[in-house]
């Protein structure tokens, strides 16, 4: 079968290739010269691109510079900003699926303007030109909005809020937050801490809000209230939820708020949203 294969014109090859994967074709470039040649082939990646990309390409913040398609896959696999900055969009290395990160700025983030409540800053670490720290504030709200037409059909979403906390952040693993993930059809919402557990502080903490605690705790559709996980940029991120993306259009919206806000906290740092696929 190999044998005949190789009896195919360099394009008819290409165009099977690109029935495959990306790593499938990186591998098949190993193989052979003959093959080589046909799985760098723009038939080969661009079969691997989303059909929507000169709209991906048009909302670039910055030019493009690429030779192939093959290329500009990586490019966008090592993730573009798009819309003047304020989102960053990528695909994935595997499936090729889509995925984007809305910034902060692009956030709804209730007194966000308020400089007694927050403050706009940056970060060495961050994909973005601005982030933004919480100072203090007792009732905390953030929303974020996304049309799935900038993501891929027929494919799981998880949306998570990635975060940072600061030496001098105080309150906020008193009492959890409420998250949701809601479309047209469902809303699906858990409960979360904004921190990683630091079990001598939740103890003292405890003491004074073990009521309310346990009050919210009792709004957890499933197990117990979710923490920040570690990522690999350093960042961390909590899970809002989960979402379906059809092949119809529509916007779906994501949203962290405290429930009963009476309780000051500070020192969390949002970079903002991230949609990917699971």
């Amino acid at each position: 079968m190999a044998t005949r294969m190789y009896m195919l014109p360099e394009d008819c090859i290409s165009s099977i290739l690109s029935l495959t994967s990306p790593p499938d074709a990186c591998r098949l470039t190993l193989v052979s010269s003959s093959l080589r040649s046909a799985a760098e082939s723009d038939i080969v990646w661009g079969g691997f691109l989303p059909s929507d990309l000169p709209r991906i390409l048009s909302r670039s913040h910055t030019h493009l510079s690429f030779s192939s398609k093959k290329e500009l896959f990586f490019l966008l696999c090592a993730s573009v900003l798009i819309d003047g900055g304020i989102r960053s969009f990528s695909l994935d290395k595997v499936s090729g699926r889509k995925s984007c990160v809305i910034s902060a700025r692009a956030l709804t983030i209730s007194l966000s303007n308020e400089p007694n409540h927050w403050i706009w800053t940056t970060n060495s670490t961050s994909r973005f030109s601005e982030v933004i720290e919480l100072k203090t504030i007792s009732n905390m709200k953030i929303d974020g909005r996304i049309e799935t037409e900038d993501l891929s059909p027929n494919t799981t979403y998880g949306a998570y809020l990635i975060i940072k906390v600061s030496d001098r952040s105080f309150g906020l693993d008193s009492i959890p937050c409420e998250t949701s993930v809601s479309n047209i059809t469902s809303t699906v919402t858990s409960t979360t801490y904004l921190c990683p557990l630091d079990e001598r502080k939740q103890q003292l903490e405890s003491l004074f809000f073990m009521n309310r605690r346990r009050m919210m705790e009792k709004r957890v559709v499933e197990g117990e209230c979710r923490r920040p996980n570690k990522r690999e940029d350093g960042w961390m991120e909590i899970k809002l939820g989960e979402f379906f993306v059809g092949e119809k259009s529509e916007g779906v919206k994501m949203k962290l708020m405290e429930v009963k806000g009476q309780q000051l906290k500070g020192g969390l740092v949002i970079e903002g949203i991230e949609v990917r696929p699971i």
